[in-house]
């Protein structure tokens, strides 16, 4: 179990340089909508920011749960499909992804799209919620966000719908945010004045190539019961 929470990290902390092109941005654009009271105080900005953070990760947390319930209903009515096969498909889109970030493979992107429909009728709800006065508003505005089409947040759903228990889906997509919040608190506290150095082309890249080399290992665990 523990394995499966550093490789839930381990992703989500390497993702995020591609996340700074969708999420670095939503959380800039939340730091701006503060009154420049806030922002004049570093410790309410970071209350705002973690705030909007936990909110993003509480709706990851709700998809895994989700998911995974659906992933082992199905399985239950269907029968469990061999893990090998199963652990084998994530880690060739484990791999995909670390091309997607690195910037050779594009066309991965278009995985998005699958979540386009939810998203036009989510969108409007977080858009009432600016300009964020309150931090119950930030939470509720990354609780919606949190569900902005990603590959990468889908490329890990992928892997808790193979925990066959929403308890661990929850659980991994928990430690999946967590990995994802150093980067993107950092770049709401500080909005542009990290995001340029963490887009840049050699730095994802290599967090693509650390994403590709940490692709097999979901399969060990599923596979051979690392733990």
């Amino acid at each position: 179990m523990p394995a499966e929470w550093t490789v839930a990290f381990l992703l989500g902390l390497l993702s995020s340089t591609h996340c700074l092109g969708m999420c670095g941005g939503i959380a800039g654009a939340l730091t701006f909508s503060l009154s420049p009271e806030v922002r004049r105080q570093p410790r309410w900005l970071m209350a705002f920011n973690l705030a909007y953070n936990l909110g993003r990760i509480t709706s990851y947390m709700v998809a895994g749960v989700l998911v995974a319930a659906s992933a082992g209903w199905l399985m239950g009515l269907v029968g469990t499909p061999d893990r090998l096969v199963m652990g084998s498909l994530g880690m060739l889109f484990l791999v995909a992804v670390g091309l997607h970030i690195a910037g050779w493979f594009p066309r991965f992107s278009r995985i998005e799209s699958l979540g386009r429909p939810l998203w036009r009728r989510l969108e409007p709800l977080g858009r009432r919620l600016l300009p964020v006065r309150r931090l119950t508003q930030a939470w509720g505005f990354g609780l919606v966000w949190g569900w902005l089409p990603c590959g990468l947040v889908y490329s890990a759903l992928l892997y808790g719908m193979t925990t066959e228990s929403a308890l661990r889906g929850g659980l991994f997509m928990l430690f999946f945010g967590l990995g994802t919040l150093p980067m993107l608190f950092t770049v709401g506290v500080m909005a542009s004045r990290v995001a340029a150095t963490l887009r840049h082309p050699a730095i994802r890249r290599l967090a693509g190539l650390a994403i590709i080399a940490l692709a097999p290992v979901p399969l060990l665990i599923t596979q051979w019961g690392v733990s």
